[in-house]
C-alpha cells in the first residue's frame, strides 16, 4: 500500500483529492515559497531595506526559476528544513551575486514556510468551499422535493417517531451551511503572513520590520498578524479544525447513508455503488464508507496536531515536524471528502415504498408518543404514558396493531389522523424547506 492513499496510483480514485493534491506536492510547496521570497524582496525594496534593482531581479528570478525538489532533498535532510537549500539554489540560478545576496534578507525558514503554507491553504479553502456548495445545492433540491415524504426517525437504531426524508437531508446539510458561514471570518483572521526573523524578534529586519510585514501581507493578499506567531499555532489549528469539522459533517451523512442502504432497510438508493469480487448481488456503499473513514482519520490527526501546538521556546523542531506529517493528510482528507460528497449528494434518491413499509411495520408503535400526548389532553400526562405503555405491551404480546388497541380502548380518538405518518411529521417539512431556502441563499453568494 502507498504511503498516502491520496497520491496512490491504486487508491487515488477511491480518495480523490483533486486540486488539493497538487497544492500539497513538493513542487507546489517550492513554488509557494519562491513566491514568498519574491514578495518579501519587493516589500523590502520599496522600503529601501534592499536595493530596488536587486528586489526587481529577485522578483524576476522567482517567476522564472524551476527548482527540482529532488535536488533539495539531501540538504533538507541535513538541515531539517528545505529553505536553506531553496535559497542557495535560487541564488545560484540567478547568476548575479550582487543581487542574489539580498534573497531571504532578514527572514527565517519558518517565515517562508508558514507564509507559503497559507498561500496553499487559501486555495484549498476555495476548492472545498466550491465542492460543499455543489453538495448543498443537491441536498437542498432533495430536501425541498421530499419535505413531506414520511419515513421513520431512528434513535439508538430503533424506530422513534415519523419524520420526513427532507428533514433527514436537512440534518446532513445544515452543518455545512454553518461551516460555510464561518469561512469569511476564518480567512480574515487565520490566513496570515509570517515575518518575524530568527527568533521572533525581527531583529535582522531593522526598524522597518512592521512596515515590511504589512507590505508583504498586502502583496500576497494575506492578513498581517501584527506579531510573531512562530510558536503560536492557533491560525493553523483553527483552519484545520474547520477542515475536520467539514469531514465530520460529511462523515455523518456517510454513516446515515450506510445505514439506510442496509439489507432490510434500503430506504435510499445511491447513484453509484461498488461491486464485490465474489458476491454478484452486492452494491456496496463505497463513497459513504470513504466519508466515514476520512472523518475518523481527520479527527484522530487533529488530536495529534493539538499536541504538536505545545511548542518549546521560540521554535520546536519536533513539534513542527509533527505538524508537517499531520496537516497535509487532514487537508487532503477534507478535500477528498468534499469532492465525494458533491457526487454522492447528486445521486441519492429516496425509496418511498421502503419508507412506507417501514412505517407500517412495528404494529404502529412508532405513533406511541403521539398517542400519549393526545391522551394527555384529557388526563394527567403520567397516566397517559402508563396507558400507552400498557397498550404497547399488549400489542407486542398479541401482535395486534397499536391503532386497533387504541380505537378499542379510547372510542373518541381520531385514530385515522393519529396513526397517519403524513399527519404526524411535526415541524419536519418546515425544517426541510427552511434548510433548502437557506442553502440556496448561501450557494448563490459569490
Amino acid at each position: 500500500m502507498a504511503g498516502s492513499v491520496f497520491d496512490s496510483q491504486l487508491y487515488g480514485d477511491l480518495f480523490p483529492a483533486g486540486d488539493a493534491a497538487r497544492l500539497f506536492s513538493d513542487s507546489a510547496e517550492i513554488r509557494a515559497m519562491l513566491l514568498v521570497e519574491g514578495a518579501l524582496a519587493k516589500a523590502q525594496g520599496a522600503a529601501g531595506v534592499i536595493p530596488a534593482d536587486s528586489a526587481a531581479a529577485i522578483q524576476r528570478a522567482v517567476m522564472e526559476v524551476a527548482l527540482d525538489p529532488g535536488a533539495l532533498r539531501k540538504a533538507t535532510g541535513q538541515n531539517g528544513v528545505p529553505v536553506p537549500a531553496l535559497v542557495a539554489a535560487l541564488r545560484s540560478e540567478m547568476n548575479a551575486p550582487e543581487h542574489a545576496q539580498y534573497v531571504h534578507w532578514g527572514a527565517t525558514s519558518q517565515d517562508i514556510m508558514d507564509t507559503g503554507l497559507m498561500l496553499r491553504l487559501r486555495q484549498v479553502l476555495t476548492a472545498v468551499e466550491t465542492d460543499l456548495k455543489a453538495a448543498l445545492t443537491a441536498l437542498a433540491r432533495l430536501a425541498k422535493d421530499h419535505a413531506e415524504l414520511p419515513m421513520p426517525a431512528r434513535t439508538y437504531g430503533q424506530h422513534a417517531t415519523p419524520t420526513s426524508f427532507g428533514a433527514v437531508v436537512s440534518a446532513w446539510g445544515a452543518p455545512l451551511i454553518a461551516l460555510l458561514e464561518e469561512l469569511p471570518t476564518l480567512r480574515q483572521s487565520c490566513l496570515l503572513v509570517s515575518l518575524s526573523g530568527a527568533a521572533g524578534t525581527a531583529g535582522a529586519l531593522g526598524p522597518e520590520a512592521p512596515q515590511i510585514r504589512t507590505a508583504l501581507a498586502e502583496g500576497l493578499s494575506l492578513g498581517d498578524p501584527g506579531r510573531s506567531w512562530h510558536s503560536d499555532r492557533t491560525p493553523v489549528l483553527r483552519l484545520t479544525d474547520w477542515l475536520v469539522r467539514v469531514n465530520l459533517a460529511l462523515g455523518k451523512m456517510g454513516e446515515d447513508c450506510i445505514a439506510l442502504v442496509q439489507t432490510g432497510i434500503q430506504e435510499i438508493r445511491l447513484g453509484g455503488a461498488g461491486a464485490s469480487s465474489t458476491m454478484p448481488q452486492k452494491q456496496n456503499p463505497v463513497a459513504p464508507s470513504a466519508l466515514v473513514a476520512l472523518a475518523r482519520q481527520g479527527s484522530g490527526l487533529l488530536s495529534v496536531l493539538h499536541g504538536a501546538a505545545m511548542q518549546q521556546h521560540q521554535r520546536d523542531g519536533a513539534a513542527w515536524f509533527t505538524e508537517w506529517m499531520c496537516l497535509p493528510q487532514i487537508v487532503l482528507g477534507t478535500a477528498s471528502a468534499a469532492a465525494m460528497a458533491k457526487d454522492l449528494s447528486a445521486g441519492i434518491t429516496p425509496n418511498a415504498d421502503a419508507m412506507g413499509a417501514a412505517l407500517a411495520s412495528g404494529l404502529d408503535m412508532i405513533h406511541a408518543e403521539a398517542l400519549s400526548f393526545n391522551l394527555a389532553a384529557t388526563m394527567p400526562r403520567p397516566e397517559a404514558q402508563a396507558a400507552v405503555k400498557k397498550l404497547c405491551l399488549e400489542a407486542n404480546e398479541t401482535a395486534t396493531p397499536l391503532s386497533t388497541l387504541a380505537a378499542r380502548t379510547f372510542a373518541d380518538l381520531d385514530t385515522e389522523a393519529l396513526f397517519d405518518p403524513a399527519r404526524q411529521l411535526g415541524h419536519a417539512p418546515a425544517e426541510a424547506l427552511r434548510f433548502a431556502e437557506k442553502a440556496a441563499e448561501i450557494c448563490s453568494e459569490t
